[in-house]
């Protein structure tokens, strides 16, 4: 099942997973992942490679590097056990090839290593992942901001991401919180985002970690009344997040997403409501005697008009 989960993700998102790969990062990474295979195997270039197969066959691998890519394989299918979206299994797949390149390319020669560790900088200084740009319903804070939307109506239940735009987590997760705001926006529940690799103020003041090594990012904040009621991941007494899945489920479940979507509606009801008895004692209400007194009306004037013809 470890093996069939992943490829049935794959082969459902496959025409997403074409559109991906036709983007530069991508094919750059992809080139990048089977960098060694392609040397192995490319006549003409293997031919010059050492090796220590028994039969010398240089354009094969050996039982070495054989042992090292079933190891990193194993570790690709045990991260992409936690995967919630396909960025994570096709980042997770590029990540640990480039690792597996790595480490072949230095043992065949130091010099082709550092050459391959060199790109591997560069390109990584340079490019980055495509940001999530498909429809949603989410308001970006700054620090001057934040504050303000979070306080304006007591009433509106904020949800919002702390997030920070060179974590490969919050790329991943930004397609399935953009899906949320789309199912469960409201006047009442609204989404929010806030940058804290860019406002560094809004993180110390909601105590939300932007290191690496605190594991903090994504952080998600329930606030109501402009005041935090609970937030996902948790964190410890070290400072280190508890460890947590951000799947859509999850984030339902434990936000109560559904109960408060539909208070948020009675909200909206009640608002309504309000707005057109108010609505109607703007405007004074029609006289119902008006049709009575103009058939009377008329009736006089055809009782003149048969004297007169008399």
């Amino acid at each position: 099942m470890a093996l069939l989960t992943p490829l049935f993700a794959f082969l459902y998102h496959l025409p997403q997973v074409y559109k991906w790969l036709l983007k530069p990062y991508y094919v750059a990474s992809l080139f990048m992942s089977v960098a060694f295979l392609a040397v192995r195997k490319t006549p003409g270039i293997c031919d010059h490679l050492a090796t220590q197969r028994e039969d010398g066959n240089s354009c094969d691998f050996d039982w070495r590097e054989v042992e090292i890519l079933m190891f990193l394989s194993a570790i690709v299918m045990m991260k992409n056990r936690r995967a919630i979206t396909v960025e994570q299994h096709v980042g997770n797949i590029i990540l640990f090839s480039k690792v597996a390149n790595v480490m072949l390319f230095f043992r065949l020669d130091v010099r082709m290593g550092l050459l391959y560790l060199t790109l591997c900088i560069v390109f990584l200084m340079t490019c980055k992942p495509p940001l999530y740009m498909g429809p949603e319903y989410i308001k970006y804070f700054s620090d001057k901001t934040i504050d303000e939307e979070l306080d304006r109506d007591g009433r509106v239940t904020w949800i919002v991401e702390f997030f920070a735009n060179w974590s490969p987590e919050c790329q991943s997760f930004a397609s399935v919180y953009a899906d949320l705001s789309l199912k469960y926006n409201c006047s009442g529940l609204k989404f929010g985002k806030v940058d804290i690799g860019r406002y560094g103020e809004v993180s110390k003041k909601y105590k939300v970690s932007a290191s690496p090594l605190s594991k903090q990012l994504p952080s998600l904040v329930l606030f109501q009344g402009g005041k935090e009621v609970m937030r996902r991941p948790q964190v410890d007494k070290k400072g280190r997040a508890v460890s947590w899945s951000f799947t859509e489920e999850n984030i339902i479940r434990e936000f109560n997403l559904n109960e408060l979507y539909q208070k948020s509606k009675k909200l909206n009801k009640t608002k309504g409501g309000l707005g057109d008895k108010a609505g109607l004692t703007q405007f004074p209400p029609v006289p119902e005697e008006e049709e009575p007194e103009q058939e009377g009306a008329d009736a006089q004037g055809e009782e003149v008009e048969s004297k007169k013809d008399k």
